[in-house]
């Protein structure tokens, strides 16, 4: 029996909605339609079919008001309450159409049974069937949608955790180890711009968990939105490490997670039906893929670009390519929302006024930071808001001997055995071959039972040491490690910085001696940091580099307070007062720098994309630009009109650009074939026409019986001046070439009797001169194809006398060239020979390593050595890797931890998932009928 009770039945869309304003909260929700395009019941459509809605009440309607979601009421897939409505609305409308097939005989039968039917003793009619037919559908259809609604209060939640569900917070506490978050993280995150989807920069001091809050926004514009998000790092290890951390959630949350950095990256990336991606990019990556999805008219498919450390926009010419990213993001796709992460900024307001965003800042620390200076045997404290910023705190209590006072005059080995081995503690040192000698002289004068202290562990990690190095272990690495001690610079490989990072987290290593890189490349902190010198090189250190390195001081969850000590000389006392007491550096726009290339090649795809194709429009381009923000400052004697016409003609003499001459009055400007090239191949315009000249030539007598003609074609030539060719190696490794690749050398301009010439230190005649940008490019091919052919770095850094990391640096950045000079070729039809060349070196340099290796090595974090180990274990494909039990794995590779092996798992599954998701997309093209198809009329 049903009475007269009101039943609501609430109903909003799955599907995104619309915010262009038109709707109010008096719009019908729309009917929500599944992948097999039947349409589904909307509420509406349910009221009437139940016939309980009283009357004389209007229809309910949903109001966007309403949406937890930001645009979405549910983002559990088949799981959540709408798709469980869904399906027993459809279940009942099935049951309908076979209760209406039955005969009159089985109905009578069904209700023989009933006490009305014994009653009457009389053959119903077929309409009081129908009657009674239609209160039984109707009984059974509330019960079924109220079950379905008291089972999905019971299964799900709707966003307790700042709009996602509980499982978000349970796999932050269990990847993440992180049970609750700051105060302050909890306030941006409910922020009303966060909320309102505006843009927004916040800032606070390194260490200070800006990161996670990132994550957070992007897990909610991927899961509750249905977007796609982009974010963008600094640095390729930053990317790796990040891909790595972030594959779990995908797998986990059913998204994917790409990486962009070095070679890796597809322009434009593969456009998914099925999942959202999270894409993880190098700057220079992310502007590639930028440019991409304008170029395809799909940038609004990126709901969210977030940017950590933005105050790399006044960083030189990546600043640049940061600044155009941005700048077209803004103008291209008013949709899509930009976070910045930022260290404190003394002119924020600007970027503020760039991005149209507001700010959210805070000085919070995790672990209280007291700042000290070092001067003689005086230790004072830093107080930078009093007029003397430095306050004596103490004096040095340590016996020297006269010899450790001539080997360590700034007491390096007092300052660190006062926190050494119980607690950690990093040395900043301005050179790479100071933090060597400094960790050698530290382990001098250690008590032996440093060697007793995780001494097992230590010995695990030499011989991982010695794994990654074919046998073959570093002699200052030898000495420190068994001390605890390690040194961390670019002259290590990308596997041994790796191990040193892992050994000192997990406290093996307790003291590091480092370059300034480490404070911005990796979280690694400290009880204590100690800055060797006020000089990163022989340049006085920023305010912004001092406070990053300082920052790394306290780690969360360990200790109570951190450290900092700068160690000062008497000369350099008035100037790190300044550097004390100084606000924090101005971030100014760098589309200027070096001769305005960043300007160049911002108004260059801007007119290959279409986004601007008159002088006008470039100025008015221009105008929304940090550099139009800060043009008064940065550039006073030139206007954005003047530097537009300018960059415009210098483009024409470069032959990148023209009129186009279907406009009589020639204010139309075209990129010509050249143009395109450079800009999709994000090729810097300095060497647009050189390349262009050595592909010609390359064309012309292109010697395909060994690589060195195609490496040297792919050699950066922006690392030539990195490296001065040692000529008597030069000439040894010449003569060991075979005559077909001595050919090659001759035939891109340096001869056998030079390189004899230059290694006999005699000089060369005019008649004979050589290039010598293009001997030193050689160099380095030959550096490159001895690589390729032996796939061993430490032999071939020691047959060149290089060091590793520079070794391994410039295989890297081969492979990224290698990517670009590929993308450009394409471009150029003339060169369609190089295509397929260029493809399988571009895979060979990106891994460098034997064959059967290759497809572990597409895992992140995965390195030689540890392919080796998984290959020999039984782990040889992808498809192993990503059904692989962590547990075995452990069991079966050696040192390997639990939580390397987790990660290991999860990034071969997002990876099996990223190609079977693109082999799909491709079925789904080719089965897709044509909506071009010719049709014969009737």
């Amino acid at each position: 029996m049903i009475n007269n009770t009101e039943i609501v039945v609430k109903r909003g869309s799955v599907r995104k909605r619309s915010r262009d304003g038109s709707r109010t909260s008096l719009t019908p929700a729309r009917k929500k339609t599944t992948t097999d395009g039947q349409s589904q019941l909307t509420a509406t459509k349910i009221e009437h079919y139940l016939e309980v809605t009283p009357e004389g009440n209007a229809p309910e309607y949903c109001s966007d008001n309403e949406d937890l979601f930001g645009g979405y009421d549910s983002i559990l897939g088949d799981s959540s309450f709408m798709a469980k409505l869904d399906d027993a609305e459809q279940h009942v409308t099935q049951h309908k159409e076979v209760c209406a097939r039955q005969s009159q005989e089985e109905y009578g039968k069904r209700y023989e049974k009933s006490h009305a039917w014994k009653c009457r003793h009389s053959f119903p009619s077929v309409a009081k069937i129908a009657q009674q037919q239609k209160k039984l559908l109707v009984t059974e259809e509330i019960n079924v949608a109220m079950q379905t609604m008291q089972s999905i209060s019971m299964e799900t939640d709707l966003g307790p955790f700042f709009g996602l569900p509980s499982k978000v917070k349970d796999l932050i506490n269990r990847l993440k180890g992180i049970e609750d978050l700051y105060d302050w993280q909890k306030t941006c995150l409910t922020l009303e711009s966060v909320q309102q989807r505006r843009n927004l920069i916040y800032s606070l001091p390194t260490s200070g968990g800006k990161t996670l809050v990132a994550e957070i926004l992007i897990l909610k514009e991927i899961l509750c939105r249905k977007n796609n998000a982009l974010l963008i790092l600094p640095y390729v290890s930053l990317v790796q490490e990040k891909v790595r951390g972030l594959a779990s959630f995908g797998v986990e949350l059913d998204f994917l997670v790409e990486e962009y950095a070095g070679s890796k990256g597809k322009f434009p990336p593969i456009k998914r039906r099925q999942k959202n991606s999270l894409y993880i990019t190098t700057i220079e990556k992310g502007h590639s893929l930028v440019n991409s999805l304008i170029d395809t008219s799909r940038l609004d498919n990126i709901g969210l670009v977030v940017v950590d450390e933005l105050h790399m926009l006044g960083d030189g010419s990546r600043g640049a390519v940061l600044e155009m990213t941005l700048a077209k993001v803004l103008h291209v796709s008013k949709s899509t929302q930009i976070i910045g992460m930022s260290a404190t900024l003394g002119n924020v307001g600007d970027l503020q006024k760039f991005l149209k965003a507001e700010n959210y800042s805070n000085d919070f620390r995790p672990v209280q930071l007291k700042e000290y200076v070092k001067l003689k045997d005086s230790i004072y404290e830093v107080d930078p808001k009093e007029e003397q910023c430095l306050k004596f705190s103490r004096l040095l209590n340590y016996k020297y001997s006269n010899s450790l006072k001539k080997m360590d005059p700034d007491h390096i080995v007092a300052l660190v055995t006062e926190v050494i081995p119980s607690q950690s503690c990093l040395v900043f040192c301005p050179t790479k071959k100071n933090c060597e000698n400094v960790a050698g002289m530290i382990c001098k004068y250690l008590a032996r039972d440093f060697l007793q202290h995780k001494e097992a562990e230590k010995a695990t990690l030499l011989k991982e040491l010695k794994d990654c190095g074919n046998g073959v272990l570093c002699p200052v690495l030898q000495k420190t490690v068994p001390y605890g001690l390690a040194y961390h610079h670019s002259g290590l490989t990308s596997d041994e910085r790796r191990l040193v990072e892992e050994a000192y987290s997990a406290g093996t290593l307790c003291l590091l001696t480092c370059t300034s890189t480490l404070a911005a490349g990796v979280n690694l902190p400290a009880r204590r940091v100690i800055l060797r010198s006020p000089y990163i090189a022989m340049d006085f250190l920023r305010r912004s580099q001092y406070k990053q390195m300082v920052g790394r001081a306290g780690r969360a969850g360990i200790d109570s307070m951190g450290e900092s000590i700068l160690v000062l000389q008497e000369k350099d006392k008035i100037m790190a007062e300044k550097l004390l007491s100084a606000p924090m550096e101005k971030c100014y726009s760098n589309l200027l720098y070096d001769g305005g290339k960043g300007l160049l090649s911002l108004i260059l795809s801007l007119i290959g994309l279409n986004v601007a194709q008159t002088l006008d429009q470039i100025r008015n381009f221009l105008s929304g630009t940090l550099l139009g923000v800060q043009q008064a400052h940065v550039c006073p004697e030139r206007s954005l009109s003047e530097m537009a016409a300018q960059s415009v003609e210098a483009l024409m003499e470069k032959a990148l650009i023209t009129f186009s001459p279907d406009h009589p009055d020639g204010s139309v400007l075209l990129i010509t074939k050249l143009g395109r090239a450079s800009f999709k191949g994000s090729v810097d315009l300095t060497y647009s026409d050189v390349l262009y000249r050595d592909l010609s030539k390359g064309l012309e007598g292109l010697l395909l019986n060994s690589f060195l003609h195609l490496v040297y074609l792919v050699t950066p030539y922006d690392m030539v001046s990195q490296c001065k060719p040692d000529w008597m190696i030069y000439f040894r490794q010449f003569t060991l070439l075979t005559p077909s690749e001595q050919k090659i050398c001759a035939a891109v301009g340096v001869p056998e009797s030079f390189v004899a010439r230059k290694a006999a230190g005699q000089s060369v005649k005019k008649s004979q001169s050589v290039d010598t940008e293009v001997a030193s490019r050689l160099y380095l091919a030959l550096v490159l194809h001895a690589l390729l052919k032996e796939t061993d770095l430490w032999s071939v850094s020691e047959r060149f006398q290089l060091t590793r990391g520079f070794v391994q640096t410039l295989l890297s950045s081969s492979s990224a060239f290698c990517s670009c000079v590929l993308h450009f070729v394409e471009e150029l039809e003339e060169f369609w020979p190089f295509k397929a060349l260029l493809v399988e070196l571009t895979r060979r340099l990106t891994y460098c390593v034997q064959t059967e290796l290759i497809p572990l090595m597409e895992v992140v974090g995965v390195m030689e050595a540890r392919a080796k180990q998984l290959y020999n274990a039984g782990y040889k494909t992808l498809a192993h890797l990503a059904n692989a039990d962590p547990n075995d794995l452990v069991k079966s590779v050696e040192n390997l931890s639990k939580r390397q092996a987790n990660q290991i798992v999860a990034s071969a599954k997002m990876l099996i998932q990223e190609k079977a998701e693109a082999l799909q997309e491709e079925v789904d093209d080719l089965l897709t009928k044509p909506i071009d198809l010719p049709s014969v009329g009737s």
